[in-house]
């Protein structure tokens, strides 16, 4: 058995648009390659749980069939491996063999592990607990407003939420989120912008499925801060970013959504307003995912000029034209960083804009959740999530804060059953600190 190259002869291919990333045996032997740098470098072994899986299953070809690495690892073990990763991406931002390090073995977990789920979801189907999950934007408009206490009677009640583990596999334990009364769109409409809105500039908001229909205060906060440092602020059609498909191996339908959200984007984008997206995982989507489904320069242009929300303010301090007449400070914060976030290379403007205020402390935990998604919905993997998150828990209760922030609503809901306190949105801490209300009117 020949010791498998690590070196690719190629690049691989992470294009879905491709043909070489639809060939099985090109795949097979991408995660063979990779994962035998991954078994020698072990440097992730703490990270999730696909790591010692992956390890475990080397070691044991190894000592039992006498191989030299990964090159006898098959379907099973391939299968095994992408179930526990829950697409976090910290291990690429931590690995040494990458593009963006320079490095000539181009290791890329994530992305061939979401190959890996894309050609199964082909072969055999996107699974119901997958389908069930990939579709936020549509549940989201179908069950809040009117119809939110209703929904919101089936998100909370216990027997209920068992029939539903049951049927699609959905963690009866995890809090997931309730649905608002008032969607963000209907706040859209009704609230009347600050004076100071227009005197910057328009920028264009992508609200997220959970800022539209779960949290619209975020959406909503975002709005009034960006109207207080003098932009006007519009909401094209969207729909969901995609980003809930890609964990259930559904290029196609990740693809469409992508589509759909260019086609309405681009044409504010090309008036010259950025697009603003308060949620980490929808603006790691349209940055690096949106080019990849598409392949076309409108999709670049759309991800070279959106921004994640605290990123932008971040622009606007450096160019020294942040509003900084705040209200109100709150001592000490326990900011957390998103995995999301950090995968996007920006660092945590959220942490530095909140330094600001007067009176005010902040502490970064940087740790994961292990939610990322969908992933840490799932009944088989609800207590392994669980697990890996008590880093953050007791980070958050180490900083001793009054506040904990989080640019992820989704990490809020872990936070708030592990630590029992409600984060907020760095959005909604920084309106808090100008003193701005979220009325509509």
């Amino acid at each position: 058995m020949a010791k498998i190259n690590p070196k690719p002869q190629t690049p691989p291919e992470t294009n879905p648009n491709s043909a070489r990333y639809w060939d099985e045996k090109d795949l097979e032997a991408e995660l063979r390659r990779v994962f035998e740098i991954c078994h020698s470098c072990r440097m992730c072994v703490n990270f999730c749980g696909s790591f010692p899986d992956l390890f475990a299953r080397v070691d044991r070809d190894i000592e039992k069939h006498h191989a030299h690495g990964a090159e006898l690892l098959a379907a099973d073990d391939f299968k095994s491996v992408t179930e526990l990763c829950w697409q976090c991406k910290l291990c690429y931002i931590e690995c040494p063999y990458t593009a963006d390090q320079g490095h000539a073995w181009l290791v890329d977990i994530p992305r061939v592990l979401q190959r890996e789920k894309a050609h199964r979801a082909r072969r055999t189907g996107v699974t119901l607990q997958d389908r069930a999950l990939g579709d936020p934007g549509k549940l989201g408009s179908l069950m809040s407003g009117v119809l939110s206490p209703i929904s919101n009677l089936v998100q909370t009640n216990r027997l209920l939420r068992k029939v539903n583990e049951r049927v699609l596999g959905i963690s009866s334990e995890f809090p997931v989120p309730t649905f608002a009364a008032q969607p963000f769109d209907a706040w859209m409409h009704k609230h009347t912008p600050l004076p100071e809105a227009g005197s910057a500039g328009t920028v264009a908001i992508f609200a997220t499925c959970l800022g539209d229909y779960n949290f619209p205060k975020i959406a909503a906060a975002t709005v009034r801060v960006l109207e207080k440092n003098g932009f006007s602020v519009v909401r094209p059609p969207q729909e969901c970013c995609g980003m809930p498909n890609l964990d259930g191996g559904d290029i196609e339908a990740a693809r469409e959504k992508a589509r759909f959200n260019v086609a309405h984007l681009l044409p504010l984008v090309e008036r010259g307003f950025p697009v603003i997206v308060p949620g980490p995982t929808c603006s790691y989507t349209i940055k690096k995912e949106w080019p990849e489904l598409l392949g076309s320069p409108e999709a670049k242009k759309v991800a070279q000029n959106t921004f994640e929300a605290m990123e932008f303010m971040e622009r606007l301090r450096r160019e020294k034209k942040l509003v900084r007449d705040f209200q109100k400070g709150f001592g000490k914060i326990a900011y957390h960083a998103a995995c999301h976030l950090r995968a996007q290379k920006i660092g945590t403007p959220g942490a530095r804009i909140l330094g600001l205020l007067p009176d005010t402390e902040v502490d970064i935990v940087e740790k994961c959740s292990a939610v990322d998604g969908t992933w840490g919905m799932k009944t088989q993997h609800y207590e392994m999530g669980r697990k890996y998150a008590q880093k953050l828990s007791r980070g958050i209760e180490n900083a001793e804060a009054k506040l904990v922030v989080t640019d992820c609503p989704l990490s809020a809901r872990r936070i708030e059953a592990e630590n029992e306190l409600v984060p907020l949105h760095p959005m909604e801490a920084l309106a808090e600190g100008y003193g701005l209300s979220l009325a509509a009117q």
